[in-house]
């Protein structure tokens, strides 16, 4: 079987939970409106990134498959909530001015909330693959 370098992979994991992490501070801030200076938090920057990781997650979790079987059947799950999740912060991203209670609005997102749940057990099935793997090389 061919090793597959999961790194993109990982990347695209830390980007959607950076991301996230980000949305929740500026949800905390009570902004009306985004700071249309650029001297403000970046929300449009980390939505951007978040959308871009959203499109290609999926496709990374099935190149990897080859090399974690186990994911086989869970890529078609990933693939419908990362399409979803992309579709909600493409809404986002089309407003004009992105305040507070949108992004909060956006982290109630159930379809945000089963992409971030996936993204952990596949950030967590990772990691113990990769244990497994030092440990028996």
């Amino acid at each position: 079987m061919t090793s597959v370098n999961p790194s993109a992979l990982v990347e695209t994991i830390s980007t959607i939970e950076r991301s996230y992490e980000f949305m929740l501070a500026y949800a905390a801030q009570g902004r009306d409106f985004e700071d249309a200076t650029g001297c403000g938090p970046q929300i449009r920057k980390y939505l951007t990134e978040l959308r871009d990781a959203l499109g290609s997650i999926a496709g990374q979790v099935d190149a990897y498959k080859g090399e974690a079987p186990v994911f086989r059947g869970y890529v078609d799950v990933l693939r419908g909530d990362a399409g979803k999740a992309k579709a909600a912060v493409e809404v986002a991203l089309s407003m004009p001015s992105i305040g507070s209670q949108l992004v909060d609005n956006l982290n109630a997102s159930i379809h945000l909330r089963a992409l971030l749940a996936d993204i952990f057990l596949v950030d967590e099935a990772l990691k113990s693959a990769r244990r497994v793997k030092s440990k028996t090389d």
